[in-house]
């Protein structure tokens, strides 16, 4: 029931729903203020990430950053960048079930007051919780899904584009039928 995003990360910090709350340095709320209509949706934070409290700061930050103003043309801060689960999980493994669960109503909450035009959800499992299924990300890539009335474009993590740069073209075409659904002209569009 929070009522502003302020309130709402006062309410993540405190949380201590689930066994990541142990062994989290910071818990990663959000950056940006998604003025583009345009929010990304990660899995979880690193360590980086949790030293930091800011997602998305390290070698797939960076290259997240370079999608959003190389190629977007946008300016980080004008789009909004959240994760599945708010706190690291040891290790950097795959947050379980149970801590994905505790998280939902955070993540839910924070997609109804920053209202994205368009959810952009990197890497399988921030699609298939964004979107409720249980499907291989190459399935649910290249198409708008609807997800409780909003347009959901998944695309691959740039964690994994690092390790298999031959798929950042298609990362890019998610990004302009992204872009295109959010309203953004598409640089050498018409």
């Amino acid at each position: 029931g929070c009522a502003t995003l302020d309130a709402l990360r006062a309410g993540v910090a405190a949380c201590t729903a689930c066994p990541l709350a142990r062994t989290r340095q910071n818990t990663v709320f959000a950056d940006g203020t998604g003025s583009s209509g345009v929010l990304f949706v990660g899995e979880g934070p690193g360590a980086e990430e949790d030293r930091a409290g800011v997602p998305f700061v390290g070698r797939a930050g960076k290259l997240l950053t370079d999608i959003v103003t190389k190629g977007m043309g946008l300016a980080r801060e004008d789009v909004a960048i959240v994760n599945v689960v708010k706190c690291r999980p040891p290790e950097n493994r795959d947050p379980t079930p149970e801590e994905k669960a505790a998280c939902a109503p955070w993540l839910h909450r924070q997609l109804e007051l920053f209202d994205p035009k368009v959810i952009v959800p990197l890497g399988r499992h921030a699609a298939t919780t964004i979107l409720g299924v249980d499907a291989p990300l190459g399935r649910l890539r290249a198409r708008v899904h609807d997800a409780r009335g909003r347009k959901v474009v998944p695309t691959y993590h740039p964690a994994y584009l690092l390790r298999a740069p031959q798929e950042k073209k298609k990362t890019w075409e998610d990004i302009q039928l992204a872009m295109r659904e959010a309203g953004i002209s598409v640089p050498g569009e018409r």
